[in-house]
């Protein structure tokens, strides 16, 4: 997706991203930090580097990514 075609409703916040695709933050700020998601300043402006409170990502490649997410399953705990 070209960052050039996003409308500033696009942009959301991590909690929103989440309630929108069901996606936990840390997923998503992990798909941002390598790159397969962009994130933006809290003023919309494209950032390399972002603090998490007030970091924003394009809701349409968080959903596009989210299509291809499958979560992993957590191990059973060990019996004493």
């Amino acid at each position: 997706m070209d960052v050039t075609e996003l409308y500033p409703d696009d942009l959301v916040y991590e909690h929103e991203a989440v309630a929108a695709t069901g996606v936990p933050g840390q997923v998503i700020r992990q798909w941002a930090r390598r790159g397969k998601i962009h994130r933006f300043q809290g003023n919309g402006q494209l950032t390399g580097h972002g603090h998490e409170y007030k970091t924003m990502y394009a809701l349409p490649e968080v959903r596009a990514k989210a299509e291809t997410y499958k979560p992993t399953p957590q191990r059973r705990p060990k019996a004493a």
